[in-house]
């Protein structure tokens, strides 16, 4: 392994040639490596904000509330109140004397001055609340009992562990949200959990589900409203498609409301298909399932001309994955197999061992595996690799760019959706784009 890695960082790097050696990953991420991972407020953040009538206030300095509806770019079918972020802006003294007074000033301004009035209030502790000990638990408790709605804090300082902690903060929320529900009588229909409306993903998904017979009761969190949410403890089955981000809920929805759940993922034909006949057999309706094949069926003739059209221009290209969770980078690497591409470096960064063992299964024989990459290690295997594409979110744009890498945005901030049939369309026509633009033949060393 190249010598700029650090030697506290090699476990975590693994060449598919390492038979049985497997990779370290689920654990802190090593001091001064600039990992690409968010802190724990950022991970509790993207999955509540997407909550399209509830009010955040974030209770730490006004730089935290930079972190918006902008990392997220969510839709909505009804309130945009989510869009906006509310601070109690702490400052010095705040920290000397304590910024209780000050959060429960800022819940009584905003039932006053907000319109419509809240109904649902998160109140979010970052790293300055959670080190001079405010109680925003018994804050949020006083205005509950004040104003007569729901006040849930999340107890987020970004230094108390990793992303996926806060992941685990936000479906605790969501649990105590909607526990009161617990004892409505079930429905037949699906709660869709782990998808977060980008671009209307989740209008594409819910679009499928009942066009084959399928309600779906409730989102978690894409387009949800606090009276959808509140229906969720009535569905008999929960889709998970973001899995590291929602699986702890429906573990915990299975375990205190008897609501199964199934992984899901609807990137890709192989991976949306293979979803829909899933959910199809395990609601145990054979005309469901009738319906999901033939849908599935007409929907993937429709998108192979596209795959058949580009493909050509694609075969033996290189890609490199550098992305949030596993079950991402393995629907990326079916995708690009299916395009005749190899995948020579796959990372994430909150990936779980057994969907590393996928990866590894599905990647190129001579692709390198990264758990919490950084940028030094993602250009040293993106060269060493002679990657020709890069798929990842905003931090890593600018690297393969100066790397004169094409590149595709995968992340939260992309305009146009990537899920469902329609979705690999816009993939496809993406990848082919940027990979054969002409201004790669002046980046990499003058006109062909």
């Amino acid at each position: 392994m190249n010598k700029s890695v650090l030697e506290e960082r090699k476990a975590s790097i693994s060449d598919k040639s390492e038979h049985g050696r497997g990779i370290c990953c689920e654990r802190e991420s090593v001091s001064g490596a600039v990992s690409q991972r968010a802190c724990v407020y950022c991970g509790a953040r993207v999955v509540l904000n997407p909550i399209t009538d509830a009010y955040h206030i974030v209770h730490g300095p006004i730089g935290c509330a930079s972190y918006t509806w902008d990392i997220r770019g969510s839709l909505t079918s009804g309130a945009s109140t989510y869009r906006n972020s509310f601070s109690t802006d702490l400052r010095e003294t705040d920290i000397v004397f304590g910024g209780e007074k000050k959060l429960s000033a800022a819940i009584d301004e905003l039932m006053e001055k907000t319109e419509p009035a809240p109904k649902l209030i998160f109140v979010y502790a970052t790293c300055i609340a959670g080190v001079i000990g405010d109680d925003i638990e018994a804050v949020c408790r006083a205005a509950a009992k004040k104003y007569g709605i729901r006040v849930i804090p999340v107890k987020a300082p970004g230094f108390s562990g990793t992303k996926p902690q806060g992941y685990k903060l936000a479906c605790d929320a969501v649990m105590a949200l909607i526990s009161p529900g617990i004892n409505q009588s079930k429905r037949f229909g699906v709660n869709i959990l782990g998808d977060y409306n980008l671009a209307g993903e989740t209008w594409i998904i819910r679009s499928y589900l009942e066009e084959i017979g399928i309600p779906v009761i409730s989102t978690i969190t894409g387009d949800a409203s606090y009276e959808k949410l509140m229906r969720a403890p009535t569905a008999v089955l929960n889709l998970v498609q973001c899995a590291g981000s929602s699986t702890y809920l429906a573990e915990r929805m299975y375990a205190e409301m008897d609501i199964p759940y199934i992984k899901v993922s609807f990137f890709g034909i192989e991976d949306t298909t293979a979803s829909l006949f899933r959910v199809a057999d395990a609601l145990g309706k054979p005309e469901i399932s009738a319906k999901a094949r033939e849908f599935a069926k007409r929907r993937s003739s429709e998108v192979v001309p596209v795959i058949a059209k580009y493909k050509p221009y694609l075969e033996g290209k290189r890609a490199a994955i550098f992305v949030g969770g596993g079950f991402k980078a393995i629907s990326l690497i079916r995708q690009f197999n299916e395009l005749g591409m190899k995948t020579m470096v796959a990372g994430t960064q909150t990936g779980k061992k057994d969907e590393y063992e996928i990866i590894s299964a599905l990647a190129d024989d001579e692709a390198v595996i990264l758990d919490d990459a950084n940028p030094a290690e993602l250009e040293r295997f993106m060269l060493e690799k002679q990657a020709d594409i890069l798929v990842g979110g905003v931090k890593e744009r600018p690297l393969a760019y100066k790397l004169g890498i094409a590149f595709c945005d995968h992340n939260h901030e992309r305009k146009h959706p990537l899920a469902g049939f329609e979705g690999i369309e816009n993939f496809v026509r993406e990848v082919h784009t940027t990979i054969n633009s002409p201004v790669w033949k002046y980046v990499k060393g003058g006109p062909a």
